[in-house]
């Protein structure tokens, strides 16, 4: 089942994917800018930036000869109400561990 959350969790599980991504909520920035701040080639940066644009993770606008890259909002809401589908069972399966935790402790019998 490869829905666009799981598409987004998938781009995000590479490390310098995850970097470029976290180097982007102060605002938009080049290219150049993301590659140097990864320490990887402009090229590379590139193809990063296609599979975190075809996840819906960023967005690419043209200003001059340059491509300015942002955060697109549509891949971290894909990625939440994927990962919500699991919030119940968590929740329960935390609760069961709290109270196994906190429960007296039973006599053994001999």
């Amino acid at each position: 089942m490869d829905t666009n959350g799981v598409r987004a969790i998938t781009a995000l599980s590479d490390p310098t994917r995850r970097a470029i991504f976290e180097s982007l909520p102060q605002g938009p920035r080049s290219v150049a800018d993301l590659a140097a701040a990864t320490g990887i080639t402009s090229s590379a940066a590139s193809q990063h930036l296609r599979v975190l644009r075809e996840a819906h993770l960023v967005t690419m606008r043209r200003a001059g000869n340059r491509h300015l890259y942002s955060l697109d909002p549509r891949g971290l809401s894909d990625a939440r109400d994927y990962l919500e589908q699991f919030w119940p069972s968590a929740l329960a399966a935390h609760a069961a561990a709290l109270r196994e935790a906190t429960a007296p402790a039973q006599p053994t019998r001999r």
